[in-house]
């Protein structure tokens, strides 16, 4: 019998009928059978629409810099940017907000952004040793190897806060300041519920990461637990790609085309093609409404069925690359390629900024320094903020950095010679020191400190076009902030030498922004996903002579055994269709167990035999809470199915005896 149960998401899936019991019995997990494995794969056109809402709110929630976007369901082609924010920098467009977190001394949140920035500033020396200021920790997310509801981060005083906390933090913030922009736009208080929230993370994040901004949304009251599809969790490389395929080509620099104008040539091209593209969008600031037509962009009109092109996400922490397939007539995309990339983000830059002062000053005091003076450490990166976003290739003048007063000043004290002689006396010769009280640094001492970051990125994309699935790439879409660097343009321009042509979108900062409004209005777009890990249980088989290792060997009631034995859900670089479940049966041990729980193994091998080979760890755990399932039937069996064409991981569960829905999760954060 076919029947249709109701999915924790919106895609409601028709499952067919139960597999054929196996009498196999899984290790970890006495008493717990397998069913044999049946993929259902079927018509997904049939789906049921989810809670409707009036307005999409997406969240980009950023390395260095952070932002909303929002469109109402009524008309989904205009798409709203957050409102402008006070205290920007110079030569930064205001349209994000640094992601910089300020807590007061009893850690109490006190304020985000440039505001956070700009009152830490100011507070004397010897108050604001006790406040707790954060900036740049979202990528501790991605850098934590077992990642966990308890995992800390440092504030700048060096003292420990919650990670889960400051995220929480942080999305309440967002979530105030949307839902005032909402009221104050509909002339009424807005009710969150109306809302469909999407947060944006790279696609390259592990799940434990991914469902950890889920528990910190559920933590910022932004949606709650029992609501969980309220909350969309957009990839940012996803994103963009579904943004770029609606650009017109005013929306954009084709960086190819750029002939030699004027005596120019196309590379002084690149620096001129992105300035006027940046007045362009000077010009269009203060409307903060995007027109996206509904009409397929023209540069979309170029591909045909079947093309393929990249995205190339390039923010402040990481790098993410996607490689899409365009299907006709819809439009709908299919990703031919795991995701992959790298912590290569635009802050590489400013860690070797960070080498180069401790190896002219030294580490012992540039370490001092930040816990001792950690505004004016602020106020020194800003500095070099502003510098690094003029580096370009055919600069030929210096670039002057400021050093805060008390910088010079407490060097001063801690060594008892000036910064001048530090400078003249180490060997970096690219940075002098001029009169004005400045470090100069030749456009080669900047250039080189973007070196180490571009080389990873260039590397990356240059092995991700030698793999088979990525051949004849029609378009290159560069985006993400520090898609805006001439430095980063010029280097993918040489490695791909014609290959593809590289499109960069206007504004390039906010493409992942507007792209995750879409997809918060059609997460059906993006049909068919790549696995980025085999993901499977450990269970017993029938033990074959000859095929099975003796050591797996387990005798049970005469019965032999091979145990260990790795049980694939999806294998690493698999298609999986959206809605695409995986199925297995479970039954309790004991007729009066209320929980089943089931560790889930990962690996990023595609083939995989065993769950004790090398590279296979534990990730997580499936929970399905039978309580309340106790039924007259002999045999209880719960069917299990899970889901791994979405952005996130998701199991369901049902009683085959009852019928009844099982409550079933799967956690990637508990050890």
């Amino acid at each position: 019998p076919n029947t249709a149960y109701r999915c924790i998401n919106d895609d409601l899936q028709i499952c067919n009928a139960m597999a054929d019991p196996s009498p196999a019995k899984s290790m970890g997990d006495p008493g717990i059978t397998p069913l044999s494995p049946s993929h259902t794969q079927n018509d997904t056109d049939q789906v049921p629409s989810g809670p409707s809402f009036v307005v999409v709110v997406a969240i980009d929630f950023g390395t260095t810099s952070s932002g909303y976007a929002y469109a109402f369901a009524k008309e989904p082609e205009c798409i709203h940017t957050m409102r402008r924010w006070e205290g920007g920098d110079p030569g930064v467009s205001n349209q994000k907000t640094p992601t910089t977190i300020l807590l007061t001394p009893d850690r109490k949140f006190h304020s985000f952004g440039y505001a956070a920035r700009d009152f830490y500033h100011d507070l004397d020396p010897s108050e604001s040793k006790h406040w707790l200021y954060l900036e740049k920790f979202k990528m501790k997310l991605h850098t934590t190897a077992n990642l966990s509801i308890n995992t800390d981060l440092h504030a700048a005083n060096g003292k420990r806060v919650k990670a889960l906390d400051i995220f929480a933090y942080a999305l309440a913030f967002f979530k105030e300041q949307a839902l005032k922009e909402l009221s104050d736009q509909t002339g009424g208080e807005f009710d969150n519920s109306d809302v469909r929230w999407v947060i944006t993370v790279p696609a390259i994040w592990k799940m434990p990461a991914k469902q950890f901004m889920r528990e910190a949304a559920y933590k910022s009251g932004l949606v709650s637990r029992e609501n969980p599809e309220q909350l969309i969790i957009a990839l940012e490389p996803e994103a963009a790609s579904i943004y770029c395929r609606k650009l017109r080509l005013h929306q954009m620099v084709d960086l190819g085309t750029q002939t030699t104008q004027n005596g120019f040539s196309p590379s002084d091209n690149v620096g001129s093609g992105m300035s006027q593209a940046k007045e362009h969008v000077r010009r269009n600031r203060q409307s903060r409404t995007f027109l996206v037509e509904n009409v397929i962009g023209e540069l979309w009109s170029e591909l045909e069925e079947g093309d393929r092109y990249v995205v190339v996400d390039c923010g402040g922490g990481t790098v993410d690359l996607t490689v899409h397939q365009i299907r006709l007539p819809e439009g709908h995309l299919k990703e031919l390629y795991k995701a992959s990339g790298g912590p290569y983000g635009s802050i590489g830059i400013d860690y070797e900024f960070e080498k180069l002062l401790c190896k002219i000053f030294g580490q012992d005091f540039i370490d001092q320094f930040k816990i001792k003076r950690p505004a004016a450490w602020v106020d020194l990166m800003i500095a070099f903020e502003s510098r690094k976003r003029a580096a370009a290739p055919d600069r030929t003048n210096p670039l002057n950095i400021n050093l805060p007063f008390s910088f010079i000043d407490y060097y001063k004290k801690f060594r008892g010679h000036s910064v001048e002689h530090a400078l003249r006396k180490s060997n970096v010769d690219f940075v002098k020191w001029s009169s004005q009280g400045m470090l100069r640094m030749s456009p080669d001492a900047m250039n080189s400190l973007f070196k180490p970051t571009i080389d990873h990125i260039i590397q990356h994309l240059t092995e991700l076009f030698e793999k088979p699935e990525v051949s004849d790439i029609k378009f290159l879409f560069l985006v993400g902030g520090f898609a805006e660097s001439p430095l980063l343009q010029q280097a993918v321009q040489n490695m791909l030498q014609g290959r593809s042509r590289i499109i960069i979108p206007h504004d390039v900062g906010l493409t992942i922004l507007k792209g995750a409004v879409l997809f918060g209005l059609d997460p059906s777009v993006i049909k068919v996903r790549r696995s980025p890990l085999t993901y499977g249980v450990g269970v017993l088989n029938r033990f074959v002579e000859g095929k099975h290792p003796p050591e797996k060997l387990l005798v049970k009631d005469g019965t032999r055994w091979c145990t260990d034995v790795f049980d694939t859900f999806i294998a690493a670089d698999q298609s999986v269709a959206l809605g695409e479940m995986v199925k297995r049966s479970y039954t309790p041990a004991k007729p009066s167990q209320q929980v089943i729980v089931i560790h889930v193994y990962c690996s990023e091998k595609e083939n995989v035999g065993f769950i004790s080979e090398p590279g296979v760890r534990k990730c997580g755990t499936l929970r399905l809470d039978v309580s309340g399932t106790e039924s007259t039937a002999a045999r209880r069996e719960i069917q299990t199915l899970m889901q791994f064409g979405d952005t996130e991981i998701r199991a369901m569960a049902v009683d085959v005896s009852t019928g009844r829905t099982v409550k079933a999760s799967i956690d990637f954060l508990s050890h």
